[in-house]
């Protein structure tokens, strides 16, 4: 069966870093797209990240961009989420995504409904 495990989330003060893995079995990760979404407590699960099957184009919302990075390692079918600059309002569950349909970037993060593969999550807490 196919599995994404997400680790590395925790807690960690404002200003601090993170990275997050997403770690992937049973099947081959170099053909699908990856995503990191999020998910806050009352809040609809949001697109955070996206990136193309060669690495080539990624997509960042507004509000990470400049502090998150996605990055994917094929030979270790492995993805990770490098956050730094962490702030309150990035609290969140943030979940891993694979999605062998998907044609750009940005439509993976914007429509995550359509969306076929996710890992469990990981939670991070960002505070003081």
């Amino acid at each position: 069966q196919s599995q994404l495990v997400e680790s590395g989330g925790g807690l960690v003060q404002p200003g601090g870093s993170l990275r997050l893995s997403c770690a992937v079995s049973g099947f081959t990760l170099e053909y699908y797209y990856i995503g990191w979404f999020r998910q806050a407590p009352g809040k609809e699960r949001e697109g955070v990240t996206c990136i193309s099957r060669s690495g080539g184009s990624t997509h960042y919302a507004d509000s990470v961009k400049g502090r998150f990075t996605i990055s994917r390692d094929n030979a270790k079918n492995t993805a990770y989420l490098q956050m730094n600059n962490l702030k309150p309002e990035d609290t969140a569950v943030y979940y891993c995504a694979a999605d062998f349909a998907s044609t750009t970037v940005q439509d993976m993060c914007n429509y995550p409904t359509n969306v076929r593969n996710w890992g469990q999550g990981t939670q991070v807490t960002v505070a003081s």
